[in-house]
């Protein structure tokens, strides 16, 4: 067995076992000695950009609306996630930090899907705050700063090599970055960078594609950032041509609790409190054994939004060691645009 498939099978025998339910790295267990957001802490940049090992789990996420030369539109998604096993970094074997990384590219037709699995420690993958660097195994997120950043990944049927080139400022959610995910005060830090313009080539098995596009940037990291009866969220970024964006997502349970920014063409942030956005399935799509819904009414009455939002390709599932739903999206009525979508705890 080669080193890196005994990373692989090592990394998915040390997750937690609360994957299935809750997504990545048991996100509704306690905290047990690693380190919790709190209320007024002061987000440092670029310090901020790198990794918080004291904290169980970590992500640097992005996806991206693209259009190629004939007017098709695709979607892209780079994430790496960072877990901890125990709330300390290291060197070598004895470091307590797993990674996986997921990439993607999706059309109308088709959904192309990679993975990779690695050890903290050993330099398979990490991140480092200035100049920024993202990394496993050779997919990359690199650049002088988070303003100019060049993007890489490939799978069995696919690569990307685009570039990114943010055009407004970083926006920080909730409290100035402190992101509530329940009634009982459960929290992240949260912030994004959601104003990337992008151009770059798309390799698929029909050829290269040249693609242009917009891209949205997240970074989380916390310990328990869900209260135990949160089963799964639904997560939306979205963007109007008004130039103006909203992330919001509804963590699901005895009794739902939703959150979200409304942030204008200038990047400036507004927190939208629990229960002011409201997100209504409309249809559902069986994909890989489990109904999810792709088609949602999404409104926010004190801003005037009352929209539909529809998957581009319903079956954008990512068949990863933590499945989920992941693709492009449009946005049509009060609003129109475009944008993503990102669906956890659908029939596990």
């Amino acid at each position: 067995m080669s080193v890196k498939r005994w990373c692989a099978l090592l990394i998915l025998l040390l997750l937690p076992q609360q994957i299935p339910a809750q997504g990545f790295a048991g996100l509704g267990t306690e905290a047990e000695g690693f380190a919790v957001p709190e209320r007024g802490t002061q987000l440092e940049f670029p310090a901020d950009h790198g990794a918080h090992p004291a904290y169980r789990i970590e992500w640097w996420y992005l996806t991206a609306n693209m259009t190629g030369p004939d007017g098709t539109p695709y979607g892209l998604q780079w994430t790496l996630f960072r877990s901890a096993l125990a709330p300390r970094d290291g060197d070598g074997w004895s470091a307590p930090q797993l990674w996986m990384g997921h990439a993607a590219v999706t059309s109308p037709h088709t959904h192309h899907v990679a993975e990779r699995l690695a050890r903290g420690g050993i330099g398979q993958a990490g991140v480092t705050a200035d100049p920024f660097e993202a990394w496993i195994d050779d997919w990359q997120m690199a650049g002088p700063d988070f303003g100019q950043l060049r993007l890489t990944a490939s799978g069995p049927d696919f690569a990307y090599d685009v570039e990114l080139t943010a055009k407004g400022p970083i926006v920080r959610h909730g409290d100035e970055g402190f992101s509530v995910k329940s009634a009982a005060g459960q929290a992240s830090y949260y912030y994004s960078q959601p104003f990337y313009d992008l151009a770059g080539t798309l390799s698929l098995p029909g050829g290269d594609v040249e693609v242009t596009g917009t891209a949205w940037l997240d970074r989380k990291w916390s310990s328990q950032p869900l209260a135990e009866d949160q089963s799964g969220w639904d997560w939306f970024s979205l963007s109007f041509q008004t130039g103006e964006k909203m992330m919001g997502f509804v963590l699901r349970g005895a009794s739902d609790f939703t959150s979200g920014t409304w942030i204008g063409a200038d990047g400036k942030a507004s927190a939208l409190p629990d229960d002011a956005l409201k997100a209504e399935p409309l249809d559902w799509h069986e994909v890989a054994g489990r109904s999810v819904p792709v088609r949602w009414r999404v409104t926010v009455p004190e801003r005037g939004l009352d929209a539909t939002v529809t998957a581009i390709n319903p079956d954008a599932w990512m068949d990863t060691s933590v499945p989920y739903w992941e693709g492009p999206v449009t946005i049509a009525g009060s609003h129109e645009g475009i944008g993503y979508l990102e669906m956890t705890g659908y029939g596990d």
